[in-house]
């Protein structure tokens, strides 16, 4: 070959080459982005990147709260209470986990004050908060996001999810979104809203760390404790606020935090909205919520358990005992089982179960899953009240205690005297009542320096009191004012 052609065939074959080599890498570069101008024609594009339609949240680059907190700033209140001078308010909280309900201490020589945070759920007016919050209050005080201020009373309580509902008088108010609790998974963010440190609307950002946790603060006979545990922070003043998705959903009320200081130390709890529905839409529909009961005594299953019992689980509950009667026992459910279900919902422990069990009414039937001889079974159950009947429990009018029958004191009386509240003396047997003195008619404004408005609060107070003896103040129909030592 010549010298010519040499060179020829060289330069040929280095631009073929060259022309492969870039043929070769259009497919394997990758490819450049390009940023276009969104039109008016274009689909809208939300800024905190939500996928709505999607059975499965995504969390894409960029993502902020916004959205979430625009949604739900002006749903939540600050609550200030103020309590007579010298009363005393309870406390279902222990020393490790701390309530945190805010600035509420006691004065001598003025009233208490304390003060937290409550969640509009209508339009109307209706708000739903801590039961410890309001626990004794003599007045409360709601102030919206815009700065209005209203005097609110209450609807009702529930001790044994410390909850309340209260009611201002306004229309066209901004009612949070229900969210579902049930929907909700560990590791996704949500977010606090509520007044902590009298700082108002004060938003905090964490995720869910857990559910279904029993933290055993609070002292209701049938309490419920299956809180969702987060680690946005909350501080004193942040109880009865809002913990919402990211959608701007509520799906708790925040109630407490773990803390040795009872400032904010790394985890708070919150009520699962599907529990807080339940409660508030008993507590205005019949003034007392309808606790439903498989009538049961249970306990977690692990592995102690499991070996104990030869069960080849190591989680769920087990059924220690069945109650003659109630809705187990008609159902056919026995000492030993364990029940790893409600409804098709896994239960692994104690606080799942009441949960499931607790959003239901007398009457209502519930699918329960347990294993029973290593093999798995079904039955249905009808759920009962307390009393072991079907019934809806109204809220009772009188109270009978010791020979004595009490009932609620009438507006115009009160409005007489310039009380507040109170139950009245309607009818006074043979019983420690009469032996000191006591007359028909008296009415019952305080017992041992807490305040007594109502029927409820009187049936609370016995219902929670072991003592020898209590310091009785009221007055009379004629405006006599008197006070009683009664032994018990």
């Amino acid at each position: 070959m010549s010298k010519r052609s040499l060179i020829m065939a060289m330069v040929f074959s280095s631009l073929f080459g060259g022309i492969v080599a870039v043929i070769g890498f259009s497919f394997i570069a990758p490819k450049e982005t390009i940023v276009r101008p969104i039109t008016q024609d274009a689909n809208p594009v939300s800024l905190t990147n939500y996928v709505f339609d999607s059975a499965d949240f995504i969390v894409p680059s960029g993502l902020n709260f916004v959205f979430a907190a625009k949604n739900a700033t002006n749903s939540v209140v600050h609550i200030r209470t103020t309590y007579s001078e010298g009363m005393r308010a309870n406390n279902p909280f222990n020393d490790f986990f701390k309530d945190y309900f805010g600035e509420r201490y006691e004065r001598r020589g003025g009233p208490a004050r304390g003060a937290g945070s409550g969640v509009i759920i209508s339009a109307d007016g209706y708000i739903v908060t801590n039961n410890h919050v309001v626990d004794n209050a003599d007045e409360i005080e709601v102030v919206l996001n815009d700065n209005r201020s209203y005097q609110a009373k209450v609807v009702g309580v529930d001790e044994n999810t410390d909850l309340a509902v209260l009611k201002i008088q306004e229309e066209n108010l901004v009612a949070v979104k229900y969210g579902n609790s049930d929907e909700i998974n560990i590791g996704e963010w949500v977010l606090a809203i509520g007044n902590p440190y009298e700082f108002r609307s004060t938003v905090t950002a964490g995720i869910i760390s857990a559910k279904g946790r029993n933290i055993n603060i609070l002292n209701g006979s049938y309490k419920i404790e299956s809180f969702i545990q987060t680690d946005a922070a909350v501080n004193p003043g942040n109880s009865g606020g809002a913990l919402v998705n990211l959608r701007g959903e509520l799906v708790g009320i925040n109630t407490a935090i773990a803390s040795p200081s009872g400032a904010f130390a790394g985890y708070s709890f919150a009520v699962p909205v599907s529990l807080v529905k339940k409660v508030v839409s008993d507590l205005v529909e019949y003034g007392k919520v309808q606790r439903a009961l498989l009538g049961i005594s249970i306990y977690d299953v692990n592995a102690q358990v499991a070996e104990q019992f030869d069960l080849n689980i190591l989680k769920g509950i087990y059924v220690n005992a069945v109650m003659e009667g109630k809705a187990a026992d008609r159902a056919g459910i026995e000492r030993g089982d364990v029940i790893i279900a409600i409804d098709n919902k896994p239960v692994n422990n104690v606080a799942q179960l009441q949960e499931q069990v607790a959003v239901k009414r007398p009457g209502d039937e519930v699918e329960v899953k347990f294993i029973r001889d290593g093999k798995e079974k079904f039955v249905i159950a009808k759920l009962r009240n307390e009393e072991g009947s079907l019934d809806i429990v109204e809220l009772a009018s009188e109270y009978k205690v010791e020979g004595a029958t009490f009932a609620d004191v009438s507006d115009n009386l009160m409005d007489k005297l310039g009380i507040d509240g109170g139950v009245q003396i309607k009818e006074l047997g043979d019983g420690k009542w009469k032996d000191v003195r006591m007359k028909e008619g008296f009415i019952i404004t305080g017992i041992d320096n807490e305040k007594i408005k109502n029927i409820r609060d009187l049936e609370r107070y016995f219902q929670r009191t072991r003592t020898d003896g209590i310091l009785i103040e009221g007055v009379y129909p004629d405006g006599s004012r008197a006070h009683y030592g009664l032994g018990l």
